[in-house]
């Protein structure tokens, strides 16, 4: 990828986050102009929402950890809403097609992709094992809880 394609492409993915959340329908913005030609198809635009989120979510991790907090459960349930609160429409797409994904491709990337956020959601509150499912299990909890304080807080 060149520098100007890959310039051009940062520029439609920022277009496409502004739209996803100035919309707020949880659908990909595919009529963008530019997001067909720079983006394969859905999942490849859903792919880089996905990194996105990840990249913001652990970067507010990372900053919120920096000082050593006492709760680190409440630290990882801030830094998600935090995010949540800067990408509402990222949240939403990510949301929408892991409930109704498009086709088995689609369903198996979210499906890894959630699997990798909570896997780094329970190790940023030091509560990740050896059981990879434990761990998993341990950041679903704490993503249940994030949604919970939106949803009281809606």
């Amino acid at each position: 990828m060149t520098w100007t394609a890959f310039h051009r492409r940062a520029e439609i993915l920022r277009t496409v986050t502004s739209s996803a959340d100035a919309r707020r329908d949880g659908l990909l913005p595919m009529d963008v102009g530019g997001v067909r030609e720079t983006f394969h198809d859905e999942l490849a635009l859903l792919a880089a929402l996905q990194l996105r989120w990840h990249t913001r979510l652990s970067g507010h991790l990372e900053h919120a950890l920096l000082d050593g907090p006492t709760d680190p459960d409440a630290v990882v349930v801030r830094a998600w809403l935090e995010t949540a609160a800067e990408l509402p429409g990222v949240r939403l797409i990510l949301d929408h097609y892991r409930a109704h994904p498009l086709h088995h491709a689609m369903a198996a990337a979210l499906r890894t992709a959630e699997a990798k956020e909570h896997v780094l959601l329970a190790a940023s509150s030091g509560r990740s094992s050896s059981d990879v499912m434990a761990t998993i299990g341990a950041g679903r909890a704490l993503e249940h809880r994030a949604r919970a304080r939106c949803r009281a807080a809606a």
